[in-house]
C-alpha cells in the first residue's frame, strides 16, 4: 500500500498549513492564549473539510514547534510561550519577535573590582571596574530569566539605574555610545535552581534552568559584553543548525 500524500488546495497549498496557519492567526489576534483548547483533530477535519489524518498532521506540526500542548485523553492546549535563541538579540528583541510583551525588574546596579574571572573574558585588566547589572526578564508578569551583564565601568561609566528597567542595555550601548555588536561566544549547560533563583523566577528549587554564559564581541573585535543568564528552561529553547 502506497504512503498517504498530504491534501492539498487548487493553490498548491497543502491542507495541513492552512489549518496551521488558521490556528496562527488566532494566536496573533489574541483569540487563542497560553492553556486555552485548540479545536480537536475531528472539528479541524470537519471545519476544513480534510481527513482526520491531515488534521492530525497539522497538530503534530505545532506541538514540534512548540505552539501548541497535546494531552492524552484531556485534548490540544495552546503552549505557554516559548523563546527561541537562534540569533543574536536582546531578550527585549527576543520577546517583541514572539509578540510578548517585556518588561525587567532591576535588582542590582554595582560597580565591582573583584571579578577577575569576569574581566579576564573581557580582555581587561584582573582588579579593573566592572559595572554590573542584575536584572529580572518578565514576560507579561511572568519571570522568564534572570540576566547579570558586566562590562567596563570606566568605558561605559554613564550607564544608570533609572532606564535599565524599560529600555535593552543593547540598545542604550549602540546609540549612547556607538557600540557596534557583532557576535557572541556562548557555553550553554543545564543546572538547577538554587532558593534564591528559584524564588525570583517563581519555580521550586532544584528545577532545571538552563545556563548561558555570553562573551559578546564588538566589530572591532573586542569583548565588550559578559552574560550570565540563568532561564526557565520551560520558556526557552535552542535552535542548532548542524553542517556536515
Amino acid at each position: 500500500m502506497g504512503t498517504s500524500m498530504p491534501q492539498v488546495r487548487k493553490s498548491g497549498l497543502p491542507a495541513y498549513k492552512r489549518i496551521q496557519d488558521a490556528i496562527l492567526k488566532r494566536l496573533d489576534a489574541g483569540e487563542l492564549k497560553p492553556g486555552d483548547v485548540v479545536d480537536s483533530e475531528r472539528e479541524l477535519a470537519r471545519i476544513h473539510g480534510v481527513s482526520l489524518m491531515t488534521a492530525r498532521h497539522a497538530l503534530a506540526g505545532l506541538e514540534r514547534e512548540g505552539m501548541v500542548v497535546r494531552k492524552r485523553g484531556a485534548g490540544t492546549f495552546v503552549a505557554p510561550p516559548k523563546i527561541h535563541f537562534n540569533k543574536l538579540m536582546s531578550y527585549t528583541e527576543q520577546m517583541a519577535a514572539r509578540g510578548l510583551g517585556v518588561s525587567s525588574k532591576l535588582l542590582s546596579l554595582t560597580v565591582i573590582d573583584t571579578e577577575q574571572e569576569v574581566a579576564a573574558r573581557l580582555a581587561l585588566p584582573a582588579n579593573s571596574r566592572l559595572l554590573k547589572v542584575e536584572r529580572l526578564r518578565l514576560g507579561g508578569d511572568e519571570a522568564f530569566a534572570i540576566e547579570t551583564c558586566y562590562l567596563s565601568a570606566d568605558e561605559f561609566k554613564d550607564v544608570t539605574r533609572a532606564r535599565l528597567d524599560r529600555v535593552s542595555l543593547f540598545s542604550i550601548l549602540e546609540h549612547d555610545y556607538g557600540l557596534q555588536i557583532a557576535h557572541a561566544d556562548e557555553e550553554i549547560d543545564a543546572t538547577t535552581a538554587d532558593t534564591h533563583t528559584a524564588r525570583l523566577l517563581g519555580i521550586l528549587p532544584g528545577s532545571p534552568v538552563l545556563r548561558i554564559r555570553q562573551e559578546i564581541y564588538s566589530t572591532v573585535g573586542k569583548p565588550a559584553i559578559y552574560v550570565l543568564g540563568l532561564y526557565r528552561s520551560d520558556r526557552h529553547t535552542l535552535l542548532i543548525r548542524r553542517f556536515r
